[in-house]
């Protein structure tokens, strides 16, 4: 990860951690006013350590005094808890709470960077990432069905039903995203709606929290390529973001120049995502077959075995649009 977002994330973490003990310190104000016996038993637990250092000085029967004392320290800790549930409190209200119980908000556990500081150090890159996309965000509340009425697919369904199957598999699929979520292949012809759902997703798991990439293939495949052959040096690794992230939204594959080197990466991606249980979503206007002559039976088996596939169905939105 680029020592810049790390500087980044810990900054933020930083912050974090003195706000849980600045939350603290109010909350302990507060209580010293309404239930003043609480800071009472707080200030005999507090000399608890101060007797504990003249029990071990004095050598006496330090193993029953040490455990004598554990004990009347833990009473003191349940007629905390219990006299805050009595006044209206919850019983952890005098704690500090880290959101990370990890590292308890230091960007670091076990000698190393904590998973909290990669995650939000890749997540600060993937926004980095994302203000150059070629595609703009969308929301499902701006998706119509009334380009679907009364058109039939060519085995003579009724394209509204499907695509409203399809809308409400999409928003259930955002709303609910997490880590075992299937990945997904939407594929039909041109200007159905599969690249406004996909970004919608993006939205949605964005706004949860969820580090999310999304751009057309050809615009990260040109980004690989130029940091791959020494043409640029930026301070991403596009290809480690991509393989890395939550959630990638691949928009428009198939557009792309075919060579060597898009067909490795392509590989790449599928493949790496797939052994990490990391999600896609891949919108495309090729068919099953034709993903299969284009980038082989490697990617087309993973595709067919590991994503939920689904078929758009209707009349390109855009040329209704202009009529």
């Amino acid at each position: 990860m680029n020592e810049r977002y790390l500087q980044q994330a810990l900054s933020a973490i930083s912050v974090r951690r003195n706000n849980a003990q600045t939350t603290q310190q109010q909350h302990l104000a507060e209580i010293a006013q309404t239930v003043p016996e609480i800071m009472e038993i707080n200030q005999q637990l507090f000399h608890t350590s101060q007797d504990l250092i003249q029990i071990i000085r004095s050598g006496k029967d330090v193993a029953e005094r040490t455990q004598r004392l554990a004990q009347q320290n833990q009473q003191g800790q349940a007629m905390i808890r219990k006299l805050l549930v009595q006044h209206g409190y919850p019983q952890n209200y005098l704690d500090i709470v880290y959101q990370c119980p990890d590292c308890n908000d230091t960007g670091y556990a076990n000698g190393t960077f904590c998973h909290c500081l990669l995650k939000l150090a890749g997540k600060l890159a993937t926004q980095e990432l994302n203000k150059t996309a070629q595609v703009q965000l969308c929301r499902f509340d701006t998706f119509s069905l009334d380009y679907y009425r009364g058109k039939t697919t060519e085995h003579g369904s009724d394209c509204y039903t499907a695509m409203q199957k399809i809308l409400a598999y999409c928003q259930n699929y955002a709303q609910y995203f997490h880590k075992s979520s299937p990945s997904i292949l939407m594929f039909g012809k041109t200007g159905l709606g599969k690249t406004h759902l996909s970004l919608s997703i993006a939205s949605v798991a964005l706004e949860r929290g969820y580090s999310v990439l999304y751009d057309s293939v050809i615009n990260f495949l040109r980004k690989i390529e130029r940091e791959h052959f020494g043409k640029e040096h930026p301070e991403t690794d596009t290809m480690e973001l991509l393989l890395t992230c939550d959630l990638l939204i691949l928009d428009d594959l198939g557009t792309e120049l075919m060579t060597s080197f898009v067909h490795s990466a392509m590989y790449q991606i599928v493949n790496t995502r797939l052994i990490t249980g990391k999600k896609t979503v891949i919108s495309t206007n090729l068919s099953p077959d034709e993903l299969g002559r284009r980038y082989g039976a490697p990617v087309l088996s993973r595709l067919q075995g590991e994503y939920q596939m689904l078929l758009f169905f209707g009349e390109d939105i855009r040329r209704q649009k202009r009529k």
